[in-house]
């Protein structure tokens, strides 16, 4: 009988292990069940609709049996007169989320990992991730009470310290993406920060000691220590934020939306809401969003060999 060679051999041993994992912790896996599912029916099942970005939709021949385009709304979108400003404004909205938000959870949560005094601690927590759990039209409306010419609380103590309190300062096309920094900051820089905190609470705690009895300050401990330890979650999340570059969202920007900030708060994302529901034109819009899936696909591959050249950090 000839024997089995090396891989045949780990592979033997690996169905094995399986078998015994599942037959371990079949409890796991079956909670599991309702995950899959969900990811198969509204993740992978609609990608089908993909096919839209190179047909002309007909409600009467249905996905399938419409016409084929080729690449015709692809090259319609790159040749447009919006195709730069729409570029250039999801940009700028995705730089701002992605890169220039990411450092403030991780402040955060060191900041919050250096409070000694329990109770404190989570009250500050529990205060700073709440603002999550508010949809988006409660937040934007709290703005427009805030910011109101007038009668808004921040034109009121532009008033009182003598200035003009009657700027529309959701009207100014200069204002938009600080508030919109402003906002989503407060939003999400709590919640971004339990991940943080679950991988500093994974650390030794003798590295701890060892750098307090070096004479390290608490200062040099985050440096030194709590930073080096959490630089895989570090890494993992920053590959994972880059992905959405391309994704500026709907919701905020659609309702932070005005007249007076229309051409900066125009992004791709709102731009397939109006073409392809309000405009009906679906292929045109599926097209976009291909666009948007594709390049989000490419700069996740490209961080993540990046990262795992230089860090030795990676999704895979």
């Amino acid at each position: 009988m000839k024997p089995l060679s090396k891989k045949q051999t780990n592979q033997i041993t690996t169905k094995q292990s399986l078998a015994k994992r599942l037959k371990k912790f079949w409890p796991l896996y079956v909670m599991l069940i309702p995950c899959i599912v969900y990811y198969i029916l509204f993740c992978y099942i609609p990608m089908g609709g993909i096919v839209l970005a190179f047909k002309d939709y007909s409600f009467r021949k249905g996905i399938f049996g419409s016409d084929w385009v080729g690449l015709r709304y692809f090259k319609t979108f790159f040749t447009s007169y919006d195709c730069t400003r729409l570029l250039r404004n999801t940009l700028t909205v995705g730089f701002i989320k992605c890169v220039l938000e990411f450092p403030f959870a991780i402040i955060l949560a060191l900041l919050l990992n250096e409070i000694m005094n329990y109770r404190f601690k989570k009250v500050t927590q529990t205060i700073t991730y709440l603002p999550h759990f508010l949809s988006s039209v409660i937040i934007v409306t709290m703005l427009q009470r805030i910011l109101a010419p007038n009668t808004g609380v921040l034109n009121q103590i532009i008033a009182a310290m003598g200035g003009d309190g009657s700027t529309f300062f959701l009207m100014k096309a200069k204002y938009f993406f600080k508030i919109l920094f402003s906002m989503d900051l407060w939003r999400n820089i709590g919640w971004d920060s339990i991940m943080y905190l679950a991988a500093i609470a994974g650390i030794d705690p003798t590295l701890y000691e060892a750098a307090e009895i070096d004479g390290c300050s608490s200062l040099k401990r985050m440096w030194y220590v709590t930073l080096p330890g959490i630089r895989g979650t570090i890494g993992l999340l920053f590959i994972m934020g880059v992905g959405g570059l391309l994704s500026s969202g709907f919701e905020q920007i659609y309702l932070l939306r005005t007249p007076g900030n229309m051409d900066v708060a125009d992004t791709l994302d709102t731009f397939v809401v109006r073409i392809g529901l309000l405009n009906g034109q679906f292929g045109y819009a599926t097209a976009i969003g291909l666009i948007q899936g594709v390049v989000g696909l490419i700069l996740v591959i490209t961080a993540n060999k990046v990262c795992k050249k230089m860090t030795e950090v990676s999704l895979w």
